[in-house]
C-alpha cells in the first residue's frame, strides 16, 4: 500500500508535467473514461443552503447533469470554517464520484489558523480546477456618515478600539480582508465574528455594527436599494456593477486586491485520468452562455482553470495570508 504522502507527491509531479503530458494521450484518456461516470456524483459544500457557494454548485451541478447525463447531487455539510465538508471529501472514496467545493478558508486560512485540522489541505485533496470568485466590497451602515474608505480609517483613528467590524464568520475571505486593510492602513477595529452571512448583515443593516467586508454575492441588492454605503472594492479594477465605487487601490491603500474564491477538489487519491474529465466538464460548463449569465447576475466572476493553474494559485495565496496571519498573530483555536 502506498503512503498517503508518497502518493500526494506521486499526484504533485503528475502535475507538475502540466498539459503538456495531457494533450498526446487525449485519444488514450477519453476512451479509458467511457464508461465514468456511470451512476450520480455526489457534491459536498461546506457551507449551508441557499448561500453564494452553495448557488455556484447547484448552477454547475445542473449543467454537469446536462453534459453527463448522470444526477448531480448537492450535499451540504456546513459547520467549522468548512471542516466538516472538507472532512467528508477527505474521507470519501478516491473514484471521481465524490467532489467537494473548497474555498481560502479550507485550502489556505485554516491551516495557519488552526494549530489542529481534521485533514491536511497540502496531503488529503487534489486539485480540479478554479470555479468562479466572489469579490469584496468595504460597506458600512449609511447612519455613521462615511462615504469612502479614507472617511473610515479617518474614524478609526480617531476612535482607536472603539469602532467594530462584522464578518460573515472567524476565518472568513470577509475576515481576512479587513485584517488586511487594518494591516494596511495601521488602525485598530474589533472584529466580531457572525455564523453565516445572513445574521452579520442584518446587525450592520440595524446599525449594530457599522461596517463589514460582504461579498457582491449578498451585498449588491442591499447597496442599490441604499441600505449600505459601498466605501471601496477590493479588486484591482472597479466593479462593472458599481462604476462609481473607486477600488481601494485607488484610495491609496496599496497591494490590497482580495477575493473569496472557490475551487474544486477531490479525495487526493482519485485517478489522474477521472481528475482531467472532471476537470474538462467544468471548464466547458464555466464556459456554457447559460451558466456564466447565472454566475454573472448572481454577481460571481468565472474562473475556469486547469489543475495546475490551481495548484499555483492555491501556493501563492498560502505565501500571502500566512505571513499576514502570523504577522498579525491571527489564531482561532
Amino acid at each position: 500500500m502506498i503512503h498517503r504522502s508518497s502518493r500526494r507527491r506521486f499526484n504533485l509531479f503528475l502535475a507538475a508535467a502540466g498539459t503538456l503530458a495531457v494533450a498526446p494521450h487525449v485519444g488514450s484518456q477519453t476512451g479509458a473514461q467511457a464508461g465514468y461516470p456511470t451512476r450520480p456524483l455526489r457534491w459536498i459544500v461546506p457551507y449551508p443552503a441557499g448561500g453564494g457557494s452553495d448557488f455556484l454548485a447547484r448552477t454547475l451541478g445542473a449543467q454537469f447533469e446536462k453534459q453527463l447525463g448522470r444526477p448531480t447531487i448537492i450535499e451540504n455539510r456546513p459547520g467549522a470554517a468548512t471542516m466538516l465538508g472538507a472532512e467528508a471529501v477527505a474521507r470519501a472514496m478516491p473514484d471521481g464520484y465524490t467532489i467537494g467545493s473548497a474555498d481560502n478558508g479550507t485550502l489556505v486560512f485554516n491551516a495557519a489558523l488552526y494549530r489542529k485540522l481534521p485533514y491536511d489541505p497540502a496531503q488529503d485533496f487534489a486539485n480540479v480546477g478554479l470555479m468562479a470568485r466572489f469579490p469584496l466590497i468595504l460597506v458600512a451602515n449609511p447612519a455613521v456618515g462615511w462615504r469612502s474608505a479614507a472617511d473610515l480609517v479617518a474614524a478609526a483613528r480617531a476612535q482607536p478600539g472603539k469602532l467594530s467590524y462584522a464578518s460573515v464568520g472567524a476565518g472568513s475571505p470577509h475576515h481576512l480582508a479587513m485584517e488586511l486593510i487594518k494591516q494596511r492602513t495601521q488602525i485598530y477595529i474589533v472584529h466580531i465574528p457572525y455564523r453565516g452571512a445572513a445574521p452579520a448583515v442584518q446587525d450592520v443593516l440595524g446599525n449594530q455594527v457599522p461596517m463589514m467586508v460582504i461579498d457582491t454575492a449578498v451585498g449588491l441588492p442591499h447597496i442599490r436599494a441604499g441600505k449600505l454605503v459601498a466605501l471601496g472594492v477590493l479588486s484591482r479594477q472597479r466593479l462593472a456593477a458599481l462604476p462609481d465605487v473607486p477600488t481601494l487601490e485607488q484610495q491609496g491603500i496599496k497591494d490590497i486586491e482580495v477575493y473569496a474564491w472557490q475551487g474544486m477538489i477531490v479525495p487526493v487519491e482519485t485517478p489522474r485520468e477521472r481528475i482531467m474529465r472532471l476537470n474538462a466538464e467544468l471548464m466547458k460548463a464555466l464556459a456554457t452562455p447559460d451558466v456564466v449569465g447565472k454566475l454573472r447576475d448572481f454577481g460571481l466572476e468565472p474562473t475556469p482553470s486547469t489543475p495546475e493553474q490551481m495548484n499555483a494559485y492555491v501556493n501563492s495565496e498560502i505565501t500571502r495570508w500566512h505571513a499576514l496571519i502570523r504577522e498579525r498573530r491571527l489564531t482561532l483555536e
